[in-house]
């Protein structure tokens, strides 16, 4: 192999695999010479991939884990997974790991040749995740095509529908996604409205990056999500919410969305104090999910909500419409089992 750039990708691709490689081999796989190869290390070496070699009488490299990360390369397999798991990060299958899937997601779908992102929609297409059932569904294109304008500062058109259903055409400067955990957002500033505005992604139809660039402008308060969860509060109106657990705090808090940690009142029991801007239907189906006993101490909207839903799934259940209007009528607090 005499095109040496080649060479040297070629060299890269077999070193990124978790082994060490004798240079008699490295130079049999490359049909080059053994003096060859150590000059291609060389040049690795000084294009900052840290390749360590073992003394002896032949010899052997490996690449170990430096200071920084140099771009790595992948095979096809290797692409399609990491594309799929990337996919499964940015809906929301892990936890903490959402929005920098998204972004990873984005470069990567970008350079993926069209082959390779065919194989990677119809593996998507034949699997169903078993999602938390508290949020809403949101397609990874739709997902990349916004992180794309947010990092490369390029002004999106959309079709946006309201809470109410009023459908409109927006066009805005991107500035940030925000995950709550169980939905995403696009913090923006738009350029109808001449203000700032926050976005439900699941809403969103039809991104169209325009290709004009924009200079990021200032957001008027603190980072993307100080400025998320303040128009959240303004939007919704906070609770204070207040429920009793019959469970440890550590059985509780796992199954807890993070913003949301009860503490501890005795070994088997704990309770939750929080002042949350989740509407009162979101917080009774999260608590219902949570498989423990538990009872509802306020906000008095929530109380009165449980109340009546229990009642009506109760009423649900063929033969059980008097357990259900019993259930109706508990006074003390909401108690519930999911």
């Amino acid at each position: 192999m005499t095109d040496t750039p080649a060479r040297l990708l070629n060299l890269l691709s077999l070193l990124q695999t978790p082994r060490e490689w004798p240079g008699s081999e490295l130079a049999e796989r490359l049909s080059v010479s053994p003096r060859t190869i150590r000059r291609d290390i060389d040049r690795l070496r000084d294009l900052g991939y840290p390749v360590e070699a073992t003394m002896g009488a032949v010899g052997g490299y490996r690449l170990v884990a430096g200071t920084a990360m140099p771009p790595l390369l992948l095979d096809d397999e290797e692409a399609v997974a990491i594309a799929v798991g990337l996919r499964a990060g940015a809906g929301h299958a892990i936890e903490g790991v959402e929005e920098a899937s998204v972004r990873a997601l984005a470069k990567l779908e970008q350079v993926l040749p069209a082959r390779l992102r065919h194989r990677v929609s119809t593996l998507q297409n034949a699997t169903i995740p078993l999602t938390r059932g508290d949020g809403a569904t949101v397609t990874p294109a739709t997902l990349t095509a916004l992180a794309g304008t947010v990092t490369g500062h390029e002004r999106l058109r959309f079709g946006y529908r309201a809470g109410d259903g009023t459908e409109t055409k927006r066009l805005v400067e991107p500035y940030r996604l925000v995950s709550t955990g169980r939905r995403w957002y696009l913090v923006a500033y738009d350029l109808g409205r001449e203000d700032w505005r926050t976005f439900r992604v699941d809403r969103v139809s039809e991104p169209f990056p325009t290709g004009a660039r924009f200079t990021p402008r200032e957001l008027p308060s603190g980072d993307a999500a100080t400025y998320m969860a303040r128009s959240m509060a303004r939007t919704q109106g906070e609770v204070d919410l207040d429920v009793e657990f019959a469970a440890p705090a550590e059985f509780v808090v796992a199954r807890l969305p993070s913003h949301l940690v009860p503490v501890a009142t005795g070994p088997d029991r704990c309770r939750l104090h929080a002042r949350v801007a989740d509407s009162v239907e979101w917080l009774a189906l999260r608590l219902a999910l949570m498989d423990v006993d538990f009872t509802v101490r306020g906000p008095d909207a929530l109380v009165t909500y449980m109340r009546d839903l229990s009642g009506r799934l109760a009423a649900a259940v063929v033969g059980d419409r008097s357990a259900g209007a019993e259930r109706a009528g508990t006074t003390d607090g909401a108690p519930g089992r999911a």
